[in-house]
């Protein structure tokens, strides 16, 4: 089980890394656009595009990497005062029951529309440059796949985490690594 949970981090982890190659464009997008406006008073038409669309691509494909170090924002001012193994309960009950469904129902049609709108060359259609869309959606639909991916493997380690508390860390832990 240990191999396929590692496995499934390392997926995250590769994904995260795509996003950071992506950052990259995001800050040559925006240093562009910056020389353009205010250097030659010629504004691209294409740098919104680029810029909300990297933007997005990046936050969902990071959502993974950030779950499987438990870095994610929550409110835990109740589920720090349980012991561990309540901790594992209730993180299990929530991810199964609530989290999995809906995370794992909008990466399926988040993957749809990806695909349709790559079949299709949809474009943008509020956008005047008009770029095609299914890069964009794709990201998105990648992003989304990897979050269902490390969640299935969070609520594993909920499920160890109940019986065998110490085998994994506890959810009020993160990785700062």
């Amino acid at each position: 089980m240990g191999n396929i949970l590692d496995l499934i981090d390392r997926i995250s982890r590769y994904i995260a890394w795509f996003a950071m190659l992506l950052i990259v464009g995001l800050i040559a997008t925006m240093f562009f656009e910056v020389i353009a406006r205010y250097g030659f008073n010629n504004p691209t038409i294409w740098s919104y595009d680029i810029s909300y669309m990297l933007n997005g691509t990046i936050f969902l494909l990071g959502s993974g990497y950030v779950l499987s170090k438990n870095l994610h924002v929550r409110v835990d001012f109740l589920s720090t005062r349980m012991s561990v193994p309540a901790q594992h309960t209730v993180n299990l009950v929530f991810d199964v029951f609530i989290l999995l469904p809906a995370i794992a129902w909008v990466a399926y049609r988040a993957t749809g529309k990806a695909w349709r709108s790559f079949e299709s060359g949809a474009v943008e259609v509020v956008s005047p440059w008009a770029p095609v869309i299914w890069p964009f959606e794709a990201g998105i639909a990648l992003g989304l796949l990897g979050l269902t991916l490390q969640l299935l493997a969070t609520i594993i380690r909920h499920a160890i985490g109940i019986s065998n508390p110490g085998s994994v860390p506890s959810p009020a832990e993160n990785e700062s690594h």
